[in-house]
C-alpha cells in the first residue's frame, strides 16, 4: 500500500497501489475487466470525462471495482509506446470528503463542474503565506522571523482576503438583476 500525497503534506488515506507520477480525483464511471487471447487480464477504468486508465495489475483493478460510481483519488502514469498513448493506473484510494455546502456531489464528479471548493479561510491563509515575502518586504530575511510576528503581519491581509473571496462568493449566489 502507498499513501497519497497532496503537496508538502502527506494525507492518511492509504491506497492500493504502486507509487504513479500524477494523482487525480475522479468520479469513477465504470471499470471493465478485459482478457486478452494470451490469457492476460488487464482493467480498464473510465472517469466521468470518458478518460481511460488501464492497469494489468489485478490488486489495483480489483480495488478500482469498488469505485464504481464513486469518488476516488488515483495515481497514473503517461506513455509513448509504439505511437500509442497510453495511460496507466498506479493506485486508487478514496477520495476526501467533498467540501461542498450539503456534501453531495453530482453524478459528474465534484460541485462546480469539476472545480473544488475551499473555504474563505483557508484559500486566505494559502494566499498570505504566497505574498508574505511582499508583506514583510523581504525575500531573503536577514534572520528569521519569529512566529507571533508573523502571524502579526500576515492575518490583517488574510482577514481583508477572506472578506474578499466572501463577498465575491455572495455576489456570484445573487440573481443577475439587470433586466
Amino acid at each position: 500500500m502507498v499513501s497519497f500525497r497532496a503537496g508538502p503534506r502527506r494525507l492518511t488515506e492509504r491506497a492500493v497501489g504502486y507509487p504513479g507520477g500524477v494523482e487525480r480525483e475522479v468520479h469513477v464511471r465504470e471499470v471493465e475487466e478485459l482478457t486478452g487471447r494470451s490469457g492476460t487480464t488487464r482493467f480498464v477504468l473510465r472517469d466521468a470525462d470518458g478518460t481511460e486508465y488501464t492497469t494489468f495489475r489485478d490488486r489495483i483493478g480489483k480495488e478500482a471495482m469498488r469505485f464504481r460510481g464513486k469518488r476516488a483519488r488515483i495515481e497514473f502514469h503517461e506513455e509513448e509506446r509504439r505511437g500509442f498513448h497510453n495511460v496507466y493506473l498506479d493506485g486508487i484510494g478514496p477520495a476526501p470528503e467533498p467540501s461542498g455546502a450539503d456534501g453531495a456531489d453530482g453524478p459528474d464528479g465534484p460541485p462546480g463542474g469539476g472545480r473544488e471548493t475551499q473555504p474563505a479561510d483557508e484559500s486566505a491563509w494559502d494566499t498570505a503565506v504566497e505574498a508574505a515575502p511582499w508583506i514583510l518586504g523581504t525575500r531573503e530575511p536577514e534572520e528569521a522571523v519569529p512566529p507571533e510576528e508573523l502571524y502579526e503581519r500576515l492575518h490583517p491581509f488574510k482577514e481583508l482576503v477572506a472578506d474578499d473571496i466572501r463577498k465575491a462568493g455572495a455576489e456570484d449566489d445573487e440573481p443577475d438583476r439587470r433586466s
